[in-house]
C-alpha cells in the first residue's frame, strides 16, 4: 500500500442502511491510512448518513439535499474526493479480501488504462458472475460481461474489457479530468456505459481484474423489472447511443438498433409494460439537447473508428435475448430465496 497512490472510496447510498455495516467493514480492512471512505447520502429516509456519523466516524459523509440517484450521487462524491484513485463500490456490495489490491495491481500493470473493472457476484451465489465489466453490441445494448457464467470460467489474469461497471471499479483521476464524470441526468442505470464510451472515444482503455470480487445484492434499490427501472433503462439506452456512438458506427449499426427498439416496444405493449415505451419517448423529447451534447463529445474523439468498432459484438437473436433474460430472472430468484432462507435461519 505504501507504493500506491491514495484512494477515495465513493459509496452512494439511498436507504441502504441495512447493507452499510458489512460494506464498510469489508472495505476498511483493505484501505490504508492515506485513503478515505466517502459516503454520499442521497437524502436517505432510513438514517444512513446519521448512522455513519455515529458508528463510522472515520467515514466522510456527504449529505445531498435530494436523491440524485447513483449517477448524480457518485458524481458529487467524485467531485468531493481527495484521493488520486477513485474506488467506486455499491453500498450493497461486500468486497472480498484482496479486492482493492487486485484492482490496483491490474490498473498499475496497464499505463494506458483509465479504469480497472472488478467482478460482482450474486450475494448468495458467489460462484456465479453478475458483472465482470461492460460489453457492447451492434444493436446498441450495453450489458454486463460474463453475466450468469461461473466465476471459475473467468480468465486467470487481467484482460481488456470495454468498460467498468460503476458497482465495482477503480478509476484514475486523470480519466475523470479528461472525459468528465458520470452524467447526473442519467440518475440510475447505464451511466457507467456512457462513461465507458466517452473514455474509449478519448483513447482510454479498461482492464478486468478477475481476482477483484465483491458479492452484490443485485437490483436491491431499483428492483429488477420495476417500472422505474424499465423506464430509465429505455431512456438511458437511447441517451448513450445518441451521445456516444460516432457517425460511422451509428450508420453501420442503425438497422440493428432500430430493430431492437421496435421489438422492445412491441414486447412492452404486448406485456402491458408501458414504461418500455415511455422511457424511449422521454429520451426523444430532449433530442435537441442530446444532439448538442453529442457534438461536444464527438468533437473530442481521438480514437479511430477501427479501434472502437472492434469492441462491438454481434447482436443476439430476439430468442437468445429472451433466454438470457429468463436465465437472469432464475438467478435472481435463486439469490432471493437463498437470502430469505438465511434471514429466517437467524430468527
Amino acid at each position: 500500500m505504501a507504493h500506491r497512490p491514495s484512494i477515495s472510496a465513493v459509496i452512494p447510498t439511498w436507504n441502504g442502511l441495512r447493507y452499510l455495516p458489512a460494506c464498510l467493514s469489508a472495505l476498511r480492512a483493505q484501505l490504508g491510512p492515506d485513503d478515505e471512505v466517502l459516503l454520499v447520502d442521497n437524502c436517505s429516509r432510513d438514517g444512513a448518513g446519521a448512522w455513519a456519523r455515529q458508528h463510522a466516524p472515520d467515514v466522510r459523509v456527504l449529505a445531498l439535499p435530494e436523491n440524485r440517484g447513483f449517477a448524480g450521487g457518485t458524481a458529487a462524491g467524485i467531485a468531493a474526493a481527495r484521493g488520486a484513485l477513485l474506488l467506486l463500490i455499491n453500498d450493497d456490495a461486500l468486497a472480498e479480501p484482496g479486492c482493492v489490491a487486485a484492482l490496483w495491481a491490474a490498473l498499475r500493470a496497464v499505463p494506458g488504462a483509465g479504469a480497472a473493472a472488478g467482478v460482482l457476484t450474486f450475494s448468495r451465489r458467489p460462484d456465479i458472475v453478475a458483472s465482470a465489466g461492460i460489453r457492447v453490441q451492434r444493436d446498441g445494448v450495453a450489458t454486463d460481461h460474463w453475466l450468469g457464467t461461473p466465476v471459475a470460467s473467468l480468465p486467470a489474469r487481467p484482460v481488456p474489457v470495454f468498460g467498468a461497471s460503476g458497482g465495482l471499479a477503480l478509476l484514475r483521476r486523470e480519466l475523470i479530468a479528461d472525459v468528465g464524470t458520470f452524467e447526473p441526468a442519467f440518475f440510475n442505470y447505464l451511466e457507467d456505459a456512457d462513461l465507458a464510451w466517452r473514455a474509449r472515444l478519448r483513447g482510454w482503455s479498461c482492464t478486468l481484474a478477475p481476482q477483484a470480487r465483491a458479492r452484490h445484492v443485485y437490483s436491491a434499490t431499483g428492483g429488477e423489472g420495476s417500472r422505474f427501472k424499465q423506464r430509465l433503462l429505455a431512456r438511458n439506452r437511447l441517451w448513450v447511443i445518441i451521445r456516444c456512438l460516432p457517425g460511422p458506427l451509428l450508420r453501420e449499426c442503425f438497422a440493428a438498433i432500430v430493430r431492437y427498439d421496435l421489438l422492445a416496444i412491441g414486447y412492452g405493449l404486448l406485456r402491458r409494460q408501458p414504461a418500455l415505451v415511455q422511457g424511449r419517448l422521454e429520451a426523444l423529447r430532449v433530442l435537441p439537447a442530446l444532439l448538442a451534447q453529442r457534438r461536444a463529445i464527438q468533437a473530442r474523439r481521438s480514437a479511430s473508428i477501427g479501434d472502437l468498432a472492434r469492441w462491438l459484438e454481434p447482436a443476439p437473436s430476439p430468442a437468445a435475448t429472451l433466454r438470457a433474460r429468463q436465465r437472469l430472472a432464475a438467478l435472481l430468484a435463486d439469490d432471493r430465496t437463498a437470502r430469505s432462507s438465511s434471514a429466517k435461519s437467524r430468527l
